[in-house]
């Protein structure tokens, strides 16, 4: 097997992706696998020229493990070659976001993408060595736990996970469904701990959901994830919202991680008419756009899109394309909340021979306009915190809620939007 066979079948990329791996729910069990042994000379025939000292590093490494380490029992060598690879993409820095991935963690995101899931529901990503939550899966058990997007997981089940890697970590928080997890949870805006039990449970995804908002002609739309799929279930709310000929629209991407680049291009293709989604650059520093797809349901609607610190890659993405002045036209939609998570590279999927993977960033993902703010992010254009305590208000209970409810509600993010939505409806409505 070469070292370079990067157009085999076994390396060649599969579709991008977005999402980091370890925004994934924690329904992964992150571990080691299946590997090969080998031997220091048989390697080196394998190795590039300006390689060799340091995969004969490795080989010597692998040597003094396999006659020396005392503990016989734990010489696996399937084990001792996977926890290489995944500290050799560790070291990228990419900490995350890039990731070797075993076989059963192929399969298990294949699944995720799917919809289909089982875990606490919970989506984290390392952030000066903390597992930082990014957000809870709608409908999910963390979600009914009260975990928010921001906090810090400190333990689990009473174990210190400061020091753990994300995979040790991961290990600790997965499990079956139904059986349970104690986390410990640090709220950084208020500086409290608090220990939160969890049922783990089988999670159903439902990426769109829309209601029309009580008390006015505007839509109101959930948009949960990029999984595949979504833009044809976002297509057919459309079509319903046209239906009953509503005269605004909200796009709600708060506490959205993100999925497959595909569907967000296509996702923000719905409401654009031209342009560009977003730029792409590569290792090499080239730069190509990803322009938008004809056929959009909704380029003259006017919108307003909800984002908060929870909305992270290709949610920031269709931020970023809808908040950005293009061919001589104003920006698409307003964007009201928080700043977003800040994710900005594109991750490919290049498998590798027994079935596992790396995922590795190998673009990263500019503004229409040129911006990058990976590890930035998008900010609003009218920025809007909600209340200490209060939570967005969940689409189930806006189904259920009168005009007098909704407007005593403590979205402070929702209720501006319908607020600035108001004043653009009046204004074409002068015309």
């Amino acid at each position: 097997m070469a070292m370079n066979s990067a157009s085999d079948d076994a390396t060649r990329p599969r579709p991008r992706r977005l999402r980091p791996p370890y925004l994934l729910a924690f329904t992964f069990v992150f571990g080691l696998g299946a590997g090969m042994v080998f031997d220091r000379w048989s390697l080196m025939a394998f190795v590039p020229s300006d390689a060799v000292a340091n995969f004969r590093l490795i080989a010597e490494a692998w040597n003094l493990i396999e006659r020396y380490y005392v503990d016989r029992a734990s010489l696996d060598p399937q084990k001792l070659t996977f926890g290489a690879i995944a500290g050799m993409v560790d070291a990228l820095g990419d900490t995350g976001h890039s990731v070797f991935l075993t076989p059963g963690l192929v399969k298990q995101l294949e699944s995720t993408e799917r919809g289909e899931l089982k875990g606490v529901g919970v989506q984290i990503k390392i952030r000066d060595r903390q597992m930082v939550i990014v957000a809870p899966i709608d409908g999910s058990p963390a979600q009914r736990a009260g975990l928010r997007s921001g906090e810090i997981i400190l333990s689990v089940d009473g174990r210190d996970i400061a020091g753990m890697s994300p995979t040790e970590a991961a290990q600790q928080i997965s499990g079956p469904a139904g059986t349970s997890v104690e986390l410990g949870i640090l709220d950084p805006r208020t500086h409290k701990v608090r220990n939160v039990t969890i049922v783990r449970a089988e999670i159903k995804l439902h990426d769109v959901a829309w209601v029309q908002l009580p008390g006015t002609d505007i839509a109101y739309v959930r948009l949960a994830g990029f999984d595949e799929g979504v833009t044809r279930d976002l297509r057919a709310a459309l079509h319903q919202i046209q239906d009953k000929h509503l005269k605004g629209l909200i796009l709600d991407m708060r506490d959205n991680p993100g999925g497959v680049l595909d569907e967000a291009v296509s996702v923000a293709s719905q409401f654009l008419s031209s342009g560009n989604v977003l730029l792409v650059k590569d290792a090499n520093g080239q730069i190509k756009p990803d322009p938008v797809q004809p056929g959009g349901l909704a380029t003259n609607i006017p919108m307003a899109v909800l984002i908060n610190n929870g909305s992270a890659s290709a949610a920031e993405i269709v931020a970023g394309a809808l908040s950005v002045p293009q061919d001589g036209h104003a920006a698409r939609a307003l964007l009201i909340g928080d700043t977003t998570f800040g994710t900005g590279t594109v991750l490919n999927e290049f498998g590798l021979p027994g079935g596992s993977a790396m995922l590795l960033a190998v673009q990263e993902w500019l503004t229409p306009d040129g911006k990058s703010f990976w590890h930035k992010g998008i900010p609003p254009q009218i920025p809007v915190e909600l209340p200490q305590g209060a939570d967005r208000v969940e689409i189930g209970d806006l189904r259920e809620m009168d005009a007098g409810e909704l407007a005593a509600s403590a979205d402070k993010q929702l209720l501006r939007a319908i607020a600035e939505l108001d004043k653009q409806i009046k204004a074409n409505a002068g015309k």
